[in-house]
């Protein structure tokens, strides 16, 4: 038996007490709102009832007698009047936004649309509900220590971009229920690999729950990326597989004990609800005006900042509070470590503009969770104003772009890169000390799944997107790639070799630079997605990592080597920049030199060279533990004599070469002293150590 009460306006949700659930909701500009009760199995609600109280824009009501488990979903009474951003009808079902699971997936139908298709301000009566997933009511949170997030400091955070069912699809050592689902992330296999390479966080693609696009649905794809938010607090279903709802906590707390945080990509800046012409599936149906920035000069469209038809209004008090209430959700229900903030710019838009004192950044600054979390920008969205690589506040870091494409063009010979790459290489201090920040804000990459994969990267210079059903019309045309001689597979032993090589070079570049490595799953085993270079709907082998054959079966010992080398030297995980500024008043030693191939320092006719593609990088002078390092790059194609300036000593030890394919040198390489030429071969980086105050006697080769 079901009683009605008042209830109480917080928390926003459904939340059992015990005894019942109360129902929370937000809409400013509502007049009712009813909460539709579901049975399994059946096609529409088995009662409906008027939420009895609204207090401050929350409509709330008690119903005794509710248990975890029950299905749900509202319906949101107001005015249909879109030339005021209204879009109220209570036809449709609309998703609570704060529901901690669903169950079902959108089934496409005109019937799911606030309007007439075609007709926008026209309404459409059709009830929704049967093509709507629900709501679930959850028991209430256990506290889980193990789920307590590791907390590695960024100077040792490595991060490794991966998708749940994309990396676990084909393991032959998982059960094949198991693959593809949450449960398989914690598959010794899975966290044996992720160890052996050197992860420290695995950043895990949208698992907020989403929605396929009807577009894609007709072509027969899916949203494999999950890119289109439908709700931000529940795991998505498709990857729960057959076990409970667990699973993904399961998971978390298998790779914390193996020292593995666990970070999400989120997606806050747009929902799956599209413009003005799309679905109403939640935030539409609940309070358009108020989710969503709204054009000043017609009320009836959406601003669109993020290219997906919307932008979530996070300058909207209650908008920003949920988004603040769901990161707290994760961190502390799922012990989720970092979030990734896709198309960030957005957030910080108040109301259009972007600025970094913004509330949205404000407020994660000061709550007493957030605080502790680790926070990456994607620094920018397709508004005016939008590219904000550099301009965001003190703790947070920043996907690095410039990085990618000054480390590509370096390797591939384009010129006038080699200032780029150095400046990279520091922690790219131009960029990020005006903020002041550290180099730790930038987040340096290669590859991500946005675009090319490493192998795609030395194998395609022209996008392959077919598959895609767009006629290769999506995706980026700007790759900064090169296929040495064939596009595409080949079975050339001399281009296969190049290619191995260049790979080395530029995961070397990501490795060795000052910031926060970040590798995209796949890229140690050379994962080649056929040229595509947007495969977000590709839910097939084009995306999945291949675990049953392996291109390159040396590359990811090579990156577990350098990944090595990278813990060992406490040199290359600094946290302050570079001044070029002498170490102590009678020492000749600086904390960088910066070293033409000629046996001197670089002066402005070396910086000036847009042709140069030799240069050398002496650091670890400063006295802390670990060894003074020499890195020399050299993305000719010619071999050079790379001669020492003096000033810098010696005698240096080669122990990481890029032209071996485990990146070690062998046993009995001689050592080289001031002035000594040492042999650098063509398209090579070569690391090379000498001992330093403190010294702790090197580094252990991983393989």
């Amino acid at each position: 038996m079901i009683a009605v009460d008042d209830g109480v306006p917080a928390p926003l949700g459904a939340h059992f007490d015990g005894r019942g659930v109360n129902f929370a909701l937000f809409s400013e500009h509502a007049t009712a709102v009813d909460i539709c009760l579901f049975e399994p199995g059946e096609r529409h609600e088995t009662r409906t009832v008027r939420l009895p109280c609204r207090t401050d824009d929350v409509w709330h009501g008690y119903l005794r007698g509710v248990l975890p488990g029950q299905r749900y979903g509202y319906r949101v009474h107001g005015p249909w009047d879109p030339a005021n951003g209204h879009r109220f009808n209570p036809s449709k079902l609309v998703l609570d936004p704060y529901a901690r699971e669903i169950r079902g997936r959108i089934r496409w139908h005109d019937a799911l649309y606030g309007h007439r298709r075609g007709r926008e301000d026209r309404i459409d009566r059709r009830d929704s509900a049967v093509y709507m997933p629900k709501g679930v009511v959850t028991a209430p949170e256990v506290p889980d220590l193990a789920l307590a997030p590791v907390r590695r400091p960024l100077t040792e955070t490595v991060i490794y971009e991966a998708h749940v069912k994309a990396l676990t699809r084909t393991h032959p050592d998982i059960p094949e229920a198991e693959r593809g689902t949450y449960a398989a992330l914690a598959h010794p296999a899975i966290i044996e690999h992720l160890v052996k390479l050197g992860v420290t966080a695995l950043e895990l693609l949208p698992i907020q729950a989403f929605a396929d696009d009807r577009f894609l649905v007709e072509k027969g794809l899916v949203n494999f990326w999950g890119y289109q938010p439908l709700n931000y607090f529940a795991p998505d279903p498709r990857y729960r597989g057959e076990g409970a709802p667990g699973g993904l906590k399961a998971a978390i707390r298998e790779l914390n004990a193996a020292g593995i945080e666990t970070w999400l990509d989120v997606v806050y800046n747009h929902t799956a609800e599209g413009d003005h012409s799309g679905p109403t599936l939640s935030f539409r149906g609940i309070d358009n005006a108020s989710y969503y920035k709204l054009d000043p000069a017609d009320r009836r469209r959406t601003i669109d900042c993020t290219g997906c038809g919307n932008t979530f209004d996070v300058s909207h008090p209650r908008v920003m509070q949920l988004v603040l209430d769901s990161l707290r959700h994760w961190v502390t229900a799922y012990g989720i470590a970092g979030f990734r903030f896709d198309l960030a710019s957005s957030l910080g838009r108040s109301p259009l503009a972007f600025t970094p004192q913004a509330a949205f950044f404000q407020a994660v600054a000061q709550d007493p969770v957030l605080a502790r979390v680790k926070m990456v920008a994607e620094p920018w969205d397709i508004g005016e104003g939008g590219y904000q690589l550099g301009g965001y506040p003190r703790g947070w870091s920043e996907w690095n772009d410039k990085f990618r494409d000054a480390a590509r063009g370096f390797w591939k010979g384009d010129s006038g890169t080699l200032a780029k790459l150095t400046q990279g290489l520091t922690g790219s201090r131009e960029v990020f000390a005006p903020s002041r920040r550290s180099p730790l804000a930038s987040i340096n990459f290669i590859a991500s799944h946005d675009g090319y994969t490493l192998a795609d990267t030395v194998a395609y210079e022209q996008k392959h997107n077919e598959a895609n059903g767009e006629d290769n019309r999506d995706g980026h045309g700007h790759n900064v790639s090169c296929n040495y001689g064939v596009e595409g597979d080949t079975d050339d032993p001399a281009i296969l070799a190049l290619r191995a090589r260049q790979k080395r070079n530029m995961l070397a570049s990501v490795m060795l630079a000052q910031g926060v490595p970040m590798l995209l799953m796949g890229d140690e085993r050379s994962r080649s997605q056929g040229g595509n270079n947007n495969a977000y709907c590709q839910d097939n082998p084009t995306s999945w990592m291949d675990w049953t054959s392996d291109p390159d079966p040396s590359l990811a010992t090579f990156v577990a080597n350098l990944l090595a080398l990278r813990r060992a030297q406490p040199a290359l995980r600094r946290q302050t920049f570079f001044t070029g500024a002498p170490i102590g008043p009678d020492s000749p030693l600086r904390d960088v030199h910066w070293l033409a191939p000629e046996g001197t320092e670089m002066e402005n006719g070396h910086w000036a060279d847009d042709g140069l593609q030799v240069f050398g990088m002496q650091i670890g002078n400063d006295g802390r533990a670990g060894d003074r390092l020499l890195l020399l790059f050299n993305a000719g194609l010619e071999p050079v004599d790379f001669r020492l300036a003096p000033v810098i000593g010696g005698p240096w030890h080669p122990v990481f070469d890029t032209g071996e394919a485990e990146g070690t040198v062998p046993p009995g390489a001689p050592s080289y002293g001031p002035d000594a030429p040492v042999p650098l071969p063509g398209r090579t980086v070569l690391v090379l150590t000498a001992a330093g105050v403190g010294a702790r006697g090197g580094w252990v080769p991983a393989g």
